[in-house]
């Protein structure tokens, strides 16, 4: 996700990004990764549409990975990076969201990792095959954007509180309620492993707007594949 909703959308991207329709290198489950070489892979990458797996065991190499998340998060710049978005089929993503600073939109809500629920995070963290629960009952409607979809951005209705189960960086379980801000990230990173992207939930106005967007990055994919003919 990408850093703010008031600004999604609008920064110039990751450095290192998987241009549009470029072969990405999908890791099986019995294939090393090297983190080092994980990048931001945009749609209509297919990984992007597949259902994660969970993760067995949290070893070095996952920690390792979710290092390497977080750096392309913060370089982005985003609030919220899933394992899908740099090409595993994995059930972890990660989260910052930082405190409201006084530099921020004086129209964006304050965001605090004291709020009760808190609604930003003190440090960056990691979720391990993750699990919603605690949804509250209001919609609320607010921008989103996305790193595997720059430039695009929507309205999209969600709970405005939830709580999350799932496993630290070192296994540990742990259960954690967000509000505002922080658990829309986290409901948007949680559709990430789902294989579902925030252009699915726009609002209808939105999404109209977005189906040419989205078939400019769908016709530049069709022109990386092998074989493929050039549209004029």
């Amino acid at each position: 996700m990408h850093s703010l909703p008031a600004i999604a959308g609008n920064g110039p991207g990751p450095r290192c990004t998987v241009p549009t329709g470029r072969p990405n290198v999908l890791y099986s489950r019995d294939m090393p990764v090297e983190p080092a070489k994980l990048c931001i892979v945009r749609y209509p990458d297919p990984v992007l549409r597949q259902r994660a797996e969970p993760i067995e065991t949290v070893t070095d190499e996952v920690r390792a990975v979710a290092a390497r998340m977080l750096e392309l998060m913060i370089e982005a710049p985003g609030i919220g990076l899933a394992a899908p978005q740099v090409g595993l089929t994995w059930r972890m993503f990660v989260v910052h969201v930082p405190e409201s600073h006084p530099d921020d939109d004086p129209d964006e809500d304050n965001r605090s990792p004291g709020d009760d629920p808190p609604t930003a995070t003190a440090t960056p963290m990691v979720y391990i095959n993750p699990m919603l629960s605690g949804y509250s009952r209001d919609l609320v409607s607010e921008s989103e954007g996305c790193l595997s979809l720059p430039r695009i951005t929507g309205q999209v209705r969600r709970p405005s509180v939830v709580t999350i189960n799932a496993l630290d960086a070192y296994g540990k379980p742990f259960t954690a309620q967000a509000g505002g801000l922080l658990a829309r990230c986290i409901q948007h990173e949680f559709d990430h492993i789902e294989g579902v992207l925030c252009i699915d939930k726009f609002l209808p106005p939105d999404r109209r707007r977005a189906a040419k967007q989205l078939r400019v990055m769908e016709n530049n994919a069709d022109a990386f594949t092998p074989g493929a003919t050039a549209r004029g």
